[in-house]
């Protein structure tokens, strides 16, 4: 196959050449030669309308023989009726003709018309259309091919979007998670009017992103959390290896991850939402000043160096305002955690913060925010599986990727020293601990 390259522009490749390619795996067996025409014909409009009655009629031919040609052929002609065939998402009239067996004295289907009732890439162009935005009322004067189509009514074309969503969202949910290796996983939620669906966001070793799954949810309890996560255990996530969770500082989700995972789990907290959360307790002329003095403390490269310039800025705040020093203080480790795994020039820019899958979020919101009227939680998930799927293989990479295998190495590092430093606490002091309780 002859590919053109062209300064500043992607390859291209001749149609000519998409032809010769077509025909060689048609020739090889690779493809069958009447799914080959067929699927040419659908996407071929208007071409395709009169295609359609010579493919029939190509069939019909083949199936009863010559006109007046009585030979031991057991089909003959059974006259015509009307029918209706696809031409990408959208159905139009054709007069169909018929071949009866005279043996059986049944009538001999068309396969090719058998195969043109069904709609071209099982409707994902009417899915991706309605996906978009465009309204169903509005659909046949936007995309109506010809005059003469017709099952584009905005009742039939809501069911086909309905329909097709749903496979998006078994897809979503029941997809094993056996086959991937991964080294963080992003949790978050996002608000639909009352309700609200919690998103896990994967990133395997090698640094892709993969939609875990989706769970509706009113509010970020540790217990409706913990069972969304033992689903996506049951479905084959392995965390032997330790994984890094990305949050946003949500006790629930929080409590849940250590619930779940246990001693295989190392939390990182969102410096982002931890630098809004302190400023929210200031009045407005001091939250810059802190803002500011608190995203260059996170700036540091060195864990030790960041640390105490928080603690700093924590004892400032105390007398300000406690509140606000009580807010720095509470889950103050659990923001260095990139930074004490020494690894914060790596991978400040993606696993600092939970930009990653906030992202994911604003794209998905881009189809989500178009509904003006959520009807039910099964609507609420079809969008938002719908979304996501469409959204998923569009994913970046995340950044530091090549960094990703030292980042597991590291957590192993940690939590093993974290369980030797537990094991080998003094008899003295879990005495005196014992005293102080009493």
């Amino acid at each position: 196959m002859k590919i053109i390259a062209r300064p500043g522009r992607k390859w291209k490749v001749k149609v000519s050449d998409k032809r010769k390619a077509l025909n060689e795996m048609v020739e090889l067996g690779k493809i069958d030669d009447m799914d080959a025409r067929l699927s040419c014909i659908q996407a071929l409009i208007p071409i395709g309308i009169e295609a359609v009655s010579e493919e029939l009629q190509k069939e019909f031919l083949s199936l009863v023989g010559a006109r007046y040609k009585h030979d031991d052929n057991p089909n003959t002609s059974w006259g015509k009726r009307s029918g209706s065939v696809y031409l990408l998402d959208q159905k139009v009239p054709v007069t169909i003709p018929r071949a009866r067996n005279t043996i059986t004295g049944a009538e001999t289907p068309l396969k090719s018309y058998q195969k043109l009732q069904e709609p071209h890439k099982d409707d994902e162009q009417v899915f991706l259309k309605l996906l978009a935005g465009l309204s169903t009322h509005k659909y046949r004067e936007c995309a109506e091919l010809a005059p003469e189509v017709f099952g584009i009514s905005a009742s039939n074309l809501s069911k086909r979007f309905i329909c097709n969503a749903k496979k998006k969202l078994e897809k979503l949910q029941t997809r094993r998670l056996d086959g991937y290796d991964f080294v963080a996983i992003f949790i978050d939620g996002k608000r639909y009017a009352k309700d609200g669906i919690v998103i896990a966001l994967g990133v395997t070793i090698d640094g892709g992103k993969i939609i875990l799954g989706i769970e509706q949810m009113n509010s970020e309890n540790s217990k409706s959390v913990s069972q969304f996560l033992n689903k996506l255990v049951d479905r084959g996530l392995k965390y032997d290896e330790f994984i890094l969770f990305v949050v946003d500082g949500s006790k629930g989700i929080t409590r849940a991850i250590k619930d779940t995972f246990g001693k295989y789990a190392l939390l990182q907290r969102c410096q982002q939402h931890k630098k809004e959360n302190v400023v929210s307790y200031l009045a407005k002329d001091l939250q810059k000043t802190y803002r500011i003095r608190m995203a260059k403390a996170y700036q540091k490269t060195d864990y030790s160096a960041a640390k105490r310039e928080l603690i700093s800025i924590g004892k400032d705040l105390e007398k300000i305002n406690p509140s606000a020093a009580a807010s720095l203080a509470e889950g103050l480790e659990e923001t260095l955690t990139i930074h004490r795994l020494g690894l914060y020039t790596e991978l400040q820019r993606s696993f600092t913060s939970t930009n990653c899958i906030e992202s994911v979020m604003s794209q998905l919101g881009q189809f989500t925010d178009k509904v003006d009227r959520w009807r039910g939680g099964s609507h609420i998930q079809r969008w938002t599986a719908a979304g996501l799927v469409y959204i998923e293989p569009r994913l970046n990479k995340v950044s530091g990727w090549r960094c990703l295998n030292l980042l597991r190495e590291r957590m192993k590092y940690e939590l093993r020293n974290q369980e030797n430093d537990a094991s080998n606490v003094p008899i003295a002091q879990d005495q005196e601990a014992v005293l102080v309780e009493a």
